[in-house]
């Protein structure tokens, strides 16, 4: 029997482990902060269960333009909201670590190190394998001299212990999870101010996803400052946020969503040989091998694409190639993502930007939702369904959904892309009527009448 050692207990790892579980090796999973990781305990499940509330909050806000008057009757506590938050995060990994143990994974709390590429070393115990698994994560990125306190600077991880509801929250940073809280929270009825370095929101996503989705948060009162790096201070009773150009931005709260740094030290990767990068991450090829054979890595800890999705595939494919199954190197061209605003933009495949540059060749059409039916009744005004495909066959090659439901409406456009689907196989296919997916049908008979 294989024996398969799991240090990291998030979607990669605990991917991994069912998976090797179910080919018949013996799994050990080695977790020091709890099963689930980061992802389930304070990141990704958290987080997208806070801004189901705020999504609730701006249909009811909205409301109004459908015949429906609260009359300022909504509200929310946040010390509920909070508690539900914590809840059901703390439910997601007992249910995780329930069907790890049911399915004969053996669990081991603490921190591990690798002493060798075949042996883990667990506060004193150790585990032989005959292959590993690195699946560490990583934690919020801190900046010099705004180190979050967990009062008034505050990293992600620690928004759920607010009593409060900030007055009103700078949030540094405006990629997915900077626009992701800062539409949270000014749709939970914070005053928020989001400040980017870059010229734009979310700038590795579609440059017209990101305009509008711009233009959607200023129009609900949200301010936004581009292209200004900030400084920022604790002043007691509030924050001082300081621009590269003397803007000084004063709030009660300050959000910082500066990216992220793999949790790979102290590991014993350098005494055992695996090849790090200059920022931390381990470096892998597309089956998660490092350069030391028998020992693999997956997860954001690679740095490949921090995606609960990605990570999870890696994990996953790492384990396939361990256990001598048939695999299929990870392709990042058919990795869908989203990010949960409101509206959602989604992305699958080649990009704007790809194409533009000439990277790519390829046709396209974008057709605005608000010429779908089922959006006019729901009083959607905002949001496009985007096609690239490949000249002359009309081969999917990418997509973009901007729309309250983008992370459902962006499947079938996935299912293209994985599978070389046609923009004629999608146009000739039955979508209900009304319905926003709609959209995806028309805009590929849009493009097919192109190709």
């Amino acid at each position: 029997m294989t024996r398969i050692a799991i240090v990291g207990g998030g979607p990669a790892g605990y991917e991994a482990a069912l998976v090797a579980c179910q080919l018949g090796a013996e799994v050990t999973l080695v977790d020091r902060d709890g099963i689930g990781g980061q992802c389930v305990l304070s990141d990704c499940v958290p987080s997208k269960t806070f801004i189901a509330t705020s999504e609730a909050m701006t249909t009811y806000a909205h409301a109004d333009r459908l015949g429906v008057h609260t009359e300022g009757l909504v509200s929310t506590r946040l010390s509920e909201v909070h508690q539900r938050v914590k809840a059901l995060a703390l439910a997601q990994s007992h249910d995780i670590a329930h069907r790890l143990e049911r399915d004969g994974v053996r669990l081991l709390a603490g921190q591990a190190r690798l002493t060798s590429a075949s042996t883990v070393e667990v506060d004193g115990e150790v585990v032989e394998a005959d292959a590993v698994l690195l699946a560490v994560g990583a934690r919020p990125r801190v900046v010099e001299g705004a180190e979050p306190d967990g009062e008034r600077i505050l990293d992600w991880r620690q928004l759920y212990d607010l009593t409060e509801l900030p007055e009103h929250l700078v949030v540094v940073g405006s990629g997915v999870t900077g626009a992701e809280f800062a539409n949270a929270y000014l749709a939970m009825g914070s005053q928020v101010t989001l400040v980017s370095s870059r010229d734009r929101l979310l700038p590795s996503e579609d440059r017209d996803a990101a305009e509008l989705l711009q233009t959607v948060f200023e129009g609900r009162g949200m301010h936004v400052q581009r292209g200004r790096a900030a400084t920022v201070v604790s002043t007691g009773d509030g924050v001082l946020v300081t621009l590269t150009d003397g803007t000084e931005v004063r709030g009660s709260h300050c959000l910082m969503t500066v990216g992220s740094v793999p949790n790979t030290e102290g590991l014993g990767l350098e005494e055992v040989g695996v090849r790090v990068g200059a920022g931390g991450q381990v470096e892998v090829d597309r089956v998660s091998r490092t350069n030391v054979p028998g020992v693999y890595a997956a997860g954001d800890c690679t740095g490949v694409l921090a995606l609960a999705s990605v990570a999870a595939m890696q994990g996953r494919i790492a384990m396939w190639h361990v256990l001598g199954e048939a695999v299929s190197p990870l392709r990042l061209s058919t990795v869908s993502a989203n990010v949960f605003t409101d509206p959602q933009v989604a992305s699958v495949g080649v990009t704007q930007k790809q194409v533009e540059s000439g990277e790519v060749v390829a046709d396209q059409v974008t057709l605005p939702l608000a010429t779908n039916a089922r959006a006019k009744m729901q009083g959607l005004e905002h949001g496009f369904v985007k096609f690239f495909c490949r000249p002359g066959s009309g081969t999917v090659l990418g997509g973009v959904v901007v729309a309250p439901t983008a992370s459902e409406l962006v499947m079938p456009m996935s299912l293209a892309v994985q599978h070389g689907l046609t923009a004629d196989q999608i146009a000739h296919t039955f979508a209900i009527y009304p319905s926003l997916s709609g959209s995806v049908t028309e805009a590929a008979r849009q493009l097919m009448l192109r190709t």
